[in-house]
């Protein structure tokens, strides 16, 4: 994938709306999202610097951040950002740097503070996987139903199959960040409506979620049932519901 192709334009009308993926994602993991999402705005869909596409100078969210702002300056109007898991972290992020390119946020399943994770062993098996998978129903037979049909969209086809889209050492070292730092400060500059979308069953530390929402003014945090930590594709029908009354409870822009 060319780094000239990051930013996607899938259409629709109406105040923009980014979509950010999550880590070992890609704008394609949207793309059963997208359809629903173009009655509300015009949708773009984003992938992120190592994705397929060459990786920033520092593996820092900041350089990560940059890179998306550097690739959404034609649009010109105050964007709705939708992010998962690290998607959501560069979406509160890039608030907080460039706070008039955005109009509200939808954050699923991320929080501000891991300290004390690590990756290592997450990578140790990510680099276990038995690529290339020859087949859809091969990948969905290892990974499951909602989780290989998210890697085969993100995956790229090549000869003999499936192929993992990034190099493993950079996905660790991305989630290797969030084990070092915490992303507190970064939200708490955020004063734009913002939704909280957390699975039953989520990757992000105990209690973090609704802290976001109890410091935010104009937050609000929602808890989905049986829904892991790909909220989105999980409770397809319960997401679409509560992002889409968010996005209906939204002011209206001014007309220029």
């Amino acid at each position: 994938m060319s780094d000239d192709h990051a930013l996607h334009d899938e259409g629709g009308g109406g105040s923009p709306i980014l979509l950010l993926h999550g880590l070992m994602g890609s704008a394609q993991t949207w793309r059963r999202q997208v359809p629903w999402l173009r009655e509300h705005g015009h949708v773009y869909t984003f992938d992120a610097a190592g994705h397929g596409r060459p990786e920033p100078g520092e593996l820092t969210t900041e350089a990560f951040v940059e890179d998306l702002a550097a690739h959404v300056e034609s649009i010109r109007k105050p964007m709705i950002v939708i992010g998962h898991s690290m998607g959501a972290l560069h979406a509160w992020a890039f608030t907080a740097a460039h706070p008039d390119r955005v109009r509200a946020l939808v954050l699923e399943d991320m929080a501000p503070d891991f300290r004390g994770r690590t990756a290592r062993d997450w990578a140790a098996m990510i680099e276990e996987w038995p690529q290339p998978f020859p087949t859809e129903e091969s990948a969905i037979e290892y990974f499951g139903p909602v989780a290989g049909r998210y890697f085969l969209d993100a995956f790229e086809k090549r000869d003999g199959g499936w192929y993992l889209h990034g190099d493993v050492a950079t996905f660790r070292d991305i989630s290797e960040e969030w084990g070092g730092r915490h992303f507190w400060d970064q939200w708490q500059a955020v004063d734009v409506p913002a939704l909280l979308i957390e699975g039953e069953f989520t990757i992000t530390p105990a209690g973090q979620m609704r802290r976001m929402a109890d410091e935010h003014a104009s937050a609000q945090y929602v808890r989905i049932t049986d829904a892991g930590h790909l909220v989105h594709d999980d409770q397809p029908v319960r997401y679409r519901e509560v992002v889409e009354d968010f996005l209906r409870g939204l002011k209206p822009l001014p007309h220029p």
